[in-house]
């Protein structure tokens, strides 16, 4: 007899030897009893059948990021807005699926293997080169990364204090071959001439992250499906920004076969021309011209998204994977950053609260009832020394004006 009927057992034959109230005392008590007693066994037998998620090293901590539903943005446009947390991938950014997937697959081409010396390049703004740092160490392989010199130096440390060498370089365009991306080629180049000439088997191998079909392959075959199955498939939009555009075309052609209306938006910030690639089939205004930007690539204090180029994967997106385009300003950017902060506490990234303006100003033109998603691509601990900063904010004039969202 289990222990519940027990209890309620003696307690029946207490009763019938006392009074009335007793009784109904009694009765209460024992059920209770019985209650707390189910619960118990319940909750047992739960713990001991629940099984424990085990990661399988650093790989096994990137991707399934939760998706969030952002409520003071959701009021204010009377529409559910969701945000993917990338933020809490291993690396802190949505970067590492792609620093593993080109990895993984230069190793399935048999182009690099691990702990012989071989060495990852590349060419970026940052938060590719601190996942290519990350998961270079788990995987056995060296890095070097080269960085234009103008970035938050943060994301210089970040990578160096993971044992990766980082190259700065001064800022020139992309046609010069000393832009960054163009040196972390020559750099792959030169030590496979060297390996090919001792006989070495330590190879280099540049990621190419901007033309490497395997970052788009990756967020097709990983972030799409678990887009799509936070919310069962039920959304209008997804709004984000591009920078190499591998995210955002994954995705899209993930989702459009299976959400037959979907709204895909691009959020293209300053000095970027993809906004007017996409509207007007130019790349970039007169005003944006060369000799008139604050820096070297895109006018914008926004880290890790935008371009002034058409690389292979940009291809994709102008190829039916986008549907409209929203401008946010930095100021804009600025404004939903701190609004978040305040609100959510959130603590994002430059490109983040691009991506939030745009989701918020899509529900706008959509109307009441809809479903947005965006991406929280980083987290704002990478963005101290400029985007979080208030002397740099007020050197730029973007110190932050607004306490609510009148500016969407």
């Amino acid at each position: 007899m289990s222990l519940s009927l027990k209890v309620l057992s003696s307690l029946l034959k207490k009763m019938a030897e006392k009074p009335l109230l007793l009784n109904c005392i009694a009765l209460s008590a024992a059920m209770l009893t019985i209650t707390g007693a189910t619960w118990l066994v319940s909750y047992l037998k739960s713990t001991r059948t629940k099984k424990q998620t085990i990661a399988q090293g650093v790989s096994g901590l990137i991707g399934n990021t939760p998706l969030i539903y952002i409520k003071s943005l959701s009021d204010a446009t009377n529409c559910s807005i969701y945000a993917k947390a990338e933020f809490m991938n291993v690396g802190g950014s949505s970067k590492d699926r792609i620093a593993l997937g080109i990895i993984e697959d230069a190793e399935r081409r048999g182009l690099i293997q691990p702990y012989c010396g071989c060495t990852l390049f590349e060419g970026t703004v940052g938060s590719t080169g601190i996942s290519l740092a990350v998961i270079a160490r788990a995987k056995g392989y060296l890095c070097h990364i080269v960085m234009p010199d103008d970035q938050a130096k943060e994301k210089y440390e970040i990578i160096e204090a993971l044992g990766a060498l980082v190259e700065k370089v001064r800022p020139v365009s992309i046609v010069d071959p000393d832009h960054y991306v163009n040196i972390a080629r020559r750099r792959a180049e030169e030590m496979n001439i060297a390996a090919d000439m001792h006989g070495s088997m330590a190879r280099g191998y540049f990621c190419n992250q901007f033309e490497n079909m395997a970052n788009y392959q990756t967020h097709l075959t990983t972030t799409g499906p678990e887009v799509y199955s936070n919310l069962n498939g039920k959304m209008d939009a997804f709004v984000m920004g591009a920078g190499t555009g591998g995210t955002l075309a994954g995705v899209s052609d993930y989702l459009k076969p299976r959400i037959p209306n979907l709204k895909v938006v691009l959020a293209d910030p300053d000095g970027s021309g993809l906004y007017n690639k996409l509207k007007f089939n130019i790349l970039y205004t007169p005003e944006q011209a060369e000799g008139k930007r604050r820096r070297h690539q895109i006018d914008t204090i926004v880290e890790g998204i935008g371009n002034t180029r058409i690389t292979a994967i940009l291809k994709l997106l102008f190829n039916g994977c986008i549907d409209d385009a929203v401008q946010v300003s930095d100021q804009d950017a600025i404004e939903m950053s701190r609004f978040l902060m305040r609100e959510e506490g959130l603590f994002i990234g430059s490109s983040s609260a691009v991506n939030c303006v745009a989701a918020c100003r899509v529900a706008k033109q959509l109307g009441p009832g809809h479903t947005i998603v965006t991406m929280l691509c980083d987290h704002g601990s990478r963005h101290l020394t400029k985007f979080w900063n208030p002397a740099f904010i007020e050197k730029a004039g973007l110190t932050p004006k607004c306490t609510s969202l009148s500016f969407i």
